[in-house]
């Protein structure tokens, strides 16, 4: 009788085009990883650097007791939010794409997710609160909405306390019904979303929970809208009334009002633009059972790509930053001179 030996050499040259094929594959997903991982530092390091520059500008002028903008304190606040959304999101993703998944456990999916839903719900609502006040300052002297810059002012802390509580009330939702899919768990009954999952309920329930979570924003970004439009129809009546002006000594530069605007309206652009994006994929995440690698990867991209890129849009408007800027290397210089001597 023959015995045929099943590792003979066409079974052990096929396991071998396997083994290749699972190392192609293998290589290929730790390139892309690579590739996310980079773009994610990156985002991450410019825009903690860009947010606490800005930050630190803004400080500088209170303890130097430069005249502060009624605009400045809700920018601040912006900031902090923004640097919530960087830490407690572009950190860990940018971690987990380099390989150290061991991040997103239990209490780091429930950690991570609920300050970023913190940081990202209130840099919805203080965009707005900034685009609606502005709204409210460059009204007309004349117009009837006037009588509420007064009350515009005194309400601005009230209403970033508002967002705070809000938000952190809120997010809740994500300590309570997300853990981490790290380790052989039964996963059957729960959504998954890469390296955490939520715990799935009936349809009315999670329908509830996602407009309890979308509401808020929604909200916001309607009144957003509202205030872009009313501020662009003010300065375009504004530059009409100008063109009828004839007066040489009209100054061609616009008012530091005009120049705020025009940054706030900017800064709303870039936020919708980024928002719209970051809505279609969480979209996309609610939709599917199982989200794709890709899916996951650029809604990540996505999410921080407003607060990296919003510290510069105000360093960029701002020329006064610059000059404080060079004013402090000046005198700096200036001051180690004098102890040279």
């Amino acid at each position: 009788m023959i015995h045929v030996d099943r590792d003979s050499y066409p079974l052990a040259g096929f396991s071998s085009s396997e083994d290749k094929y699972l190392s192609l594959t293998t290589d290929r997903k730790a390139s892309r990883e690579l590739v996310v991982g980079i773009i994610l530092s990156l985002q991450t390091t410019f825009g903690i650097l860009g947010n606490f520059s800005l930050l630190y500008h803004y400080l500088f002028l209170y303890f130097t007791g430069s005249r502060l903008r009624s605009t400045d304190l809700i920018v601040k606040n912006l900031i902090v939010a923004n640097l919530l959304v960087l830490l407690f999101s572009g950190i860990p993703h940018t971690m987990s794409s380099f390989g150290w998944y061991q991040v997103y456990s239990d209490f780091g999916c429930r950690f991570f997710l609920y300050f970023r839903g913190v940081g990202r719900g209130v840099s919805i609502s203080t965009t707005c609160l900034l685009s609606v006040f502005q709204a409210i300052m460059i009204c007309p002297r004349k117009s009837g909405r006037a009588d509420l810059k007064e009350k515009a002012l005194k309400c601005v802390v009230p209403s970033i306390s508002l967002c705070w509580v809000l938000h952190m009330l809120v997010n809740v939702l994500y300590p309570m019904f997300v853990s981490s899919n790290w380790g052989n768990k039964n996963i059957t009954n729960q959504k998954s979303f890469g390296y955490c999952s939520a715990v799935r309920h009936d349809k009315t329930r999670d329908s509830l929970y996602a407009a309890l979570l979308s509401v808020p924003d929604v909200f916001s970004l309607v009144l957003m809208m509202w205030a872009s439009g009313s501020m662009v129809f003010i300065l375009y009546r504004h530059k009409q009334r100008v063109k009828h002006l004839h007066r040489t000594n009209v100054s061609s530069r616009s008012s530091p009002e005009s120049r705020a605007t025009k940054t706030i309206l900017l800064l709303v652009s870039t936020f919708v633009y980024f928002y719209t994006l970051s809505s279609i994929c969480y979209v996309c995440l609610a939709l599917f059972h199982n989200p794709n690698w890709f899916i996951l990867k650029i809604s990540s991209i996505i999410s921080l790509c407003f607060p990296t890129a919003s510290p510069f849009l105000f360093m960029s408007c701002d020329s006064s930053l610059f000059r404080l800027c060079f004013a402090w290397i000046r005198n700096t210089k200036f001051l180690n001179l004098l102890r040279n001597l």
